[in-house]
């Protein structure tokens, strides 16, 4: 059908994307089963958040251990809660500032094995069937 815009005809042009669709591969069943959230897709994400929870704890243990075995140390043996280095008391050194450094290498090792769960994760997920 024509159109009159501006005193000049405008011809419509329909658009058919029927052929592009006919052409879409065929969808991943483990793909799939995440988008339908089946048994198998539940499975695999339960999967991923007991790894992810799983790497978290033992980060969290090694800074309880890490920081918390500090005190225990100044307690057991209190001469080297005495020491002083570069004339600061050695508790504040290592409690006040070197636990920072130690808390952000942490984080960064939480990160880093973090998305390497994730990336296996996306393998399981996308390796081809066969």
């Amino acid at each position: 059908m024509d159109d009159v815009r501006n005193g000049a005809p405008v011809r419509r042009t329909r658009v058919v994307l029927g052929e592009a669709a006919a052409r879409r591969p065929a969808p991943d069943p483990a793909r799939a089963d995440l988008a339908e959230q089946t048994p198998v897709g539940e499975a695999l994400v339960k999967g991923l958040v007991r790894a992810q929870l799983a790497l978290a704890l033992r980060l969290s243990l090694v800074v309880v251990t890490g920081l918390g075995a500090l005190p225990l140390l100044f307690a057991v043996a209190p001469a080297v809660g005495h020491a002083k280095l570069l004339g600061v008391n050695l508790p504040w050194l290592l409690l006040g500032l070197l636990s920072f450094p130690f808390l952000l290498g942490v984080g960064w090792a939480y990160v880093r094995w973090a998305e390497r769960n994730e990336q296996d994760f996306t393998a399981v997920i996308t390796r081809p069937e066969g």
